[in-house]
Order: C-alpha cells, then sequence, then structure tokens
C-alpha cells in the first residue's frame, strides 16, 4: 500500500527527530542565520516532544539538555568539525545558539545536531545545509527569496485576515504553509523575513501578553514540516515589524504588554540574528551579496518616534543613529543594485487611515521625503526598497524615482486587494506614483531575486512575484 505525500513527510519528520536519543527531541528543527562568506550563527531548540503535533496546551514544551552542531563540507560528513557543548535552558527558552567561523566563500556546508548522549554517542538529527556567501565572486549566480506576515491564526482557523481565499487544507494544517514547499522546490540561497514572522496580537479573543504565551507564538509556528524542510537547507535573515514586536501598528509608547523592550528582547532570543545573550548590537545591519548587490537591514519599531506625533523633521521611523549609519553606507558603497530591506513601505501608496509608516501623511512621510531628496542630491542611483508590512503585492514608482516591491503575505488567509495610486482611500489620492504592477488578485507568495552571470559584459538583476504554488506572476529585469 503507497503511502500519502503527507504520510511519508510525517514519517520522516517523527524518525528524523528520534535519531536523537529520547526523550530529547528538536521540533522546531534547525535555522542558519547571517550567513556571509566565511560565517554563519547555527541554532536549534531542545524540546520534550517530536512535533509536528502540539501538547494539550496548544504548545511545544522545551527540554534542558547539552547539544552540539556538528558540520562539515560534505554530506557524509567527512572530516567533521564540531562545536563546544551547548547547554538549553529555561532561562532562553531552551534554545542553543552558536557561531560558525572561518568558512569558504561560495560553499554548501552541511550540519546536524548533535545531542550529548553517552548510552549513544552516535546520535544525532537530520543533515541540514547553508551556502556561504561569495561577495566577490562576480561570475557566481545569487538567488533569494523575501516574504513575510506568516499569519496562523487564519491559517489554522480558516478564517481569512481580510479579503484573500481560504485555500489551507486538512493536509496543509498538519505540514504548514504550502508557500514553504514551492519556496523550496526554487533553492534559494537563503531566503529573507521582512517581519510579523509571528502574530502576538491573534487571535483577538486571546492575545499573547504573558512570556510563556508569548513564546508559544514561535513554537506553534515553527514545528511545521514544511518549514523545517525548507529552512534545514536554506540560510535565513529576519527582521521584524509589528505584530512579532507587540500588536498591530505598535510604537515605544505605553506599559500595555508586550512592552516594547519585552518586544525587542524576545525577537533577539528566537532567531538567529545575533550571538545568544546579545542585548546591545543593532538589528540593523548590511550585507554585500555580490559584487553588484549589496542588502541593508532596516530596524522600523526600536528607535521609531511616537505613531501619534505630528510629522515633521524630528519625528522619524529610523532615529538619529540609524539614519547617519544608512547614508553613510550608502555613499560607501560601490554596489550597482542597493536594496533597502524595509519592515514597512516607503513609497506606497497605503490606506490614508494609517499613520505607522513613511507612506502616511499623518505617519513618518516627511523622513521618506527627505530621504528620497537626499538620494537625488547625492546622486546615488538604483536604491530600491523591497517592503514588508502590506498584504498586497505591487511594483510602484515614487516620482523621485526610487522604487518599491511590496512582497505581500506568505499565506492566501492573510492577503488582501490593497490600495491603488489614485484611490481617494489611498496615501496617493493624486496618483503621483507610477505602479507598473498590482497583482489582479489577492493571494499568499513571495519575491523572488535572481542575480545572473555576466552575458555580454553586464550582469542581470531579475525580480518576480510570485503566488504561494510558485507560479509566476510578474517579472522585470534590469541590467547596468
Amino acid at each position: 500500500m503507497k503511502t500519502s505525500r503527507t504520510g511519508q513527510l510525517l514519517l520522516w519528520f517523527t524518525l528524523a527527530n528520534l535519531l536523537c536519543s529520547a526523550p530529547l527531541y528538536h521540533a522546531q528543527g534547525e535555522l542558519a542565520g547571517e550567513v556571509g562568506p566565511s560565517s554563519v550563527i547555527l541554532q536549534s531548540r531542545l524540546t520534550a516532544l517530536p512535533g509536528p503535533d502540539l501538547a494539550a496546551d496548544g504548545d511545544i514544551p522545551g527540554a534542558p539538555g547539552t547539544a552540539a552542531f556538528e558540520w562539515s563540507e560534505t554530506e557524509d560528513f567527512a572530516d567533521a568539525k564540531r562545536t563546544n557543548w551547548l547547554t538549553a535552558t529555561a532561562e532562553n527558552d531552551f534554545i542553543i545558539r552558536t557561531t560558525l567561523e572561518g568558512l569558504r566563500p561560495g560553499r554548501r556546508y552541511y550540519y546536524r545536531l548533535k545531542p550529548a548522549a553517552p548510552d549513544n554517542p552516535a546520535a544525532h538529527g537530520p543533515t541540514r545545509s547553508f551556502k556561504t556567501l561569495s561577495p566577490h565572486d562576480a561570475d557566481a549566480p545569487v538567488s533569494f527569496c523575501m516574504g513575510n506576515c506568516m499569519h496562523y491564526s487564519a491559517f489554522m482557523s480558516g478564517i481569512a485576515n481580510g479579503d484573500g481565499p481560504v485555500t489551507a487544507t486538512a493536509e496543509d494544517k498538519q505540514l504548514g504553509y504550502r508557500v514553504f514547499a514551492a519556496l523550496r522546490t526554487l533553492r534559494p540561497d537563503f531566503f529573507i523575513c521582512a517581519g510579523d514572522a509571528v502574530y502576538y496580537d491573534f487571535p483577538k479573543s486571546h492575545p499573547a501578553k504573558t512570556l510563556p504565551e508569548l513564546r508559544q507564538k514561535w513554537h506553534e509556528q515553527f514545528r511545521f514540516p514544511r518549514l523545517i524542510e525548507f529552512f534545514g537547507g536554506c540560510s535565513t535573515y529576519w527582521a521584524k515589524d509589528d505584530h512579532d514586536f507587540r500588536f498591530d501598528d505598535a510604537d515605544r509608547e505605553g506599559d500595555v504588554a508586550p512592552t516594547a523592550k519585552t518586544g525587542e528582547d524576545l525577537f533577539r532570543e528566537q532567531l538567529p540574528l545575533i550571538p545568544q545573550g546579545d542585548q546591545q548590537t543593532p538589528t540593523y545591519r548590511t550585507v554585500r551579496i555580490h559584487p553588484r548587490v549589496q542588502l541593508w537591514f532596516l530596524e522600523g519599531r526600536d528607535y521609531r518616534s511616537p505613531n501619534a506625533m505630528a510629522d515633521g523633521p524630528d519625528k522619524s521611523i529610523w532615529g538619529t543613529a540609524q539614519k547617519a549609519w544608512l547614508e553613510k553606507t550608502l555613499r560607501e558603497s560601490g554596489a550597482t543594485w542597493k536594496f533597502l530591506i524595509s519592515p514597512t513601505p516607503m513609497v506606497g501608496p497605503d490606506r490614508k487611515s494609517k499613520n505607522d509608516n513613511h507612506t502616511n501623511p499623518r505617519g513618518f512621510r516627511h523622513e521618506a521625503d527627505a530621504f528620497f531628496s537626499w538620494l537625488l542630491q547625492e546622486k546615488i542611483e538604483n536604491v530600491m526598497v523591497l517592503s514588508g508590512d502590506r498584504h498586497w503585492q505591487y511594483h510602484s514608482i515614487h516620482p523621485s524615482g526610487v522604487e518599491e516591491f511590496s512582497v505581500g503575505a506568505l499565506n492566501d488567509e492573510n492577503s488582501i486587494l490593497g490600495e491603488y495610486p489614485g484611490q481617494p482611500t489611498s496615501t496617493d489620492p493624486e496618483g503621483q506614483i507610477r505602479q507598473p504592477y498590482h497583482y489582479k488578485e489577492p493571494t499568499g507568495g513571495f519575491l523572488h531575486v535572481e542575480i545572473t552571470p555576466a552575458s555580454q559584459g553586464q550582469h542581470t538583476l531579475r525580480l518576480r512575484f510570485r503566488d504561494d504554488t510558485g507560479a509566476i506572476l510578474y517579472q522585470i529585469e534590469k541590467t547596468r
């Protein structure tokens, strides 16, 4: 009798977890983050259950223990190296994290979790992998995908958070969002989540406020087999927005739980963004991924002025230090194409009723307009914004020439049709923004970016919008 695809995947997932000495599991798999040409951050969480099924209280409980990571340049782990032993405790939510250094650029590395098991010293978890960057190799192709806004509550309940379709099947609710099956077939070098990896404030009847409730949002999201399979072969970069910080449109004001400090600390705790326990290093950073391409990851919540403050030169999402850093590093960059990874839109248009992003006249538009003017004054060209937060896909061009690609929501149930230039309800009622693309129907999906080797002396940059099955909805190519 043939086993269904769902049955095969769940059986593989259970057996893979059981390779670790019971009762120690790692039900959320592994994550590789912040990959560079010579380093990467590896992370796992030790758990008391193998997953993907949740405990009776809807959580995946952690488990104390000790483990390390084995890694090698070959899939058979010949000449494998091992990190120091790492201890998982309740204080760090049973997460272990370490940094590998001294790697070679442009290489695929293999790694696996190795528990401290005196009775079974050969025990180890499934093989995972990542590819290091090769920022100085003009002949090396690069590809990455970017998405955001994974709405677990809408996905599992079948109640749309907007006007998008409800498509999650019973099988999907076992395996996870179908978009990750599509992402896996593309084999990108890395994946960017631009924010809202979880939604603390859903379901609205019981928003997460206490530390156990907030942590549970991460546990339930990352135990899906499709996510574990995809992230097991693809490194990641993470940015946060309002829902994985505090709540919808949150700024730093007030003491409503979760507080701004809790939101900052928990984001650093849950993701391979910085070394474990580091509370000081800014989460904004820049990464050169190719001789022609550089990325800037912007922090949109930690330094912002109050949303309700009157707009003007003193109101900022970025804060003084981040803005100075951004201008300095843009001036210094020799990259042809410069991507700003922004958790919120800068061009839009958005709904005029909002006040928490750079497109909103009652929000932070002054900072965006001043920045676009600065780019023109400094003659810094080919700056493009890859934006999260808005739940619809579009390609827009600001009157200054800055282009923005909004990646939309990852799952159908979180997608909406959105606003168009010229709509009275939008932040651009006069239609000054040009919009070469705006999808016709709400759908989950993502942005797929590729840089191909030079042909006839020119590299090609290709940007494609795909739906959650991987089908291409729109594409544009640029050469320089």
